[in-house]
């Protein structure tokens, strides 16, 4: 049964083929809200609209490429503009982790992969997105951040260091549209039962980690229309 808090929306939510994503894109659509997915991953989408329409839920619009195909990015922005002339709600959370390694060691294409997926292309999102999130009733756009961008733990350089590039960003986008209706956010997760985080720590034990669905609410919180937040870093746990 669809709750309604995000009825009529229109959202897009990129890394949504697994993980976060997928239980965003559930939870919105539970919500009420109309999804556009981006993954890379064609089955991974198609499995998780299986589950938005198995749920009573609208079916969504997948849009598999890469976050690096920038073009592409570009290409989305035009048709959310002619299907519905705004965006509502955005939510990056597309990223990598790029390995771990001493900072020195990175290969260049590894390093600069990681900042193109973590940081360059949330700024795509923004710079082809920005008209059509103020033109909404109540923009609202959540970027997906982590405890690493504050931490100097070893090994991290890549993923740390585009994290902390995206929350700077993100902080002065938000203090460039305060004065509009947009709101803009950070959200930190903390740790969650994901690929990513089995791959940064394959000794954990996944169980003893929150999963994905349990942390859904807080972007239905910061997409919300009666969201008043703005240039904060909410944290889900």
């Amino acid at each position: 049964m669809v709750s309604g808090r995000l009825e009529g929306r229109v959202a897009v939510i990129t890394g949504a083929s697994r993980g976060i994503g997928a239980a965003v894109a559930r939870r919105f659509a539970h919500e009420g809200a109309e999804v556009v997915l981006v993954a890379r991953t064609v089955g991974g989408l198609e499995e998780v609209d299986d589950e938005i329409r198995a749920a009573g839920g609208k079916a969504a619009t997948l849009v598999p490429f890469d976050m690096t195909d920038f073009p592409a990015i570009d290409r989305l922005g035009g048709v959310i503009a002619e299907r519905h002339g705004r965006l509502d709600i955005l939510v990056g959370n597309a990223a990598i982790l790029g390995g771990l390694r001493p900072t020195g060691h990175f290969p260049p294409d590894e390093w600069e992969r990681v900042m193109a997926v973590n940081v360059t292309a949330n700024w795509r999102l923004i710079r082809c997105f920005d008209a059509l999130l103020r033109a909404s009733d109540a923009g609202r756009a959540t970027f997906v951040t982590s405890g690493a961008a504050a931490m100097a733990v070893p090994y991290w350089g890549a993923y740390a260091a585009s994290k902390a590039a995206l929350e700077s960003m993100i902080r002065i986008y938000a203090a460039e549209i305060d004065k509009t209706s947009l709101r803009v956010n950070l959200l930190d997760p903390g740790a969650v039962r994901t690929r990513m985080r089995a791959e940064a720590m394959p000794g954990e034990d996944p169980l003893s980690l929150p999963h994905p669905d349990d942390i859904a609410d807080a972007f239905v919180d910061l997409s919300a229309p009666d969201c008043r937040r703005n240039g904060e870093t909410v944290r889900a746990y």
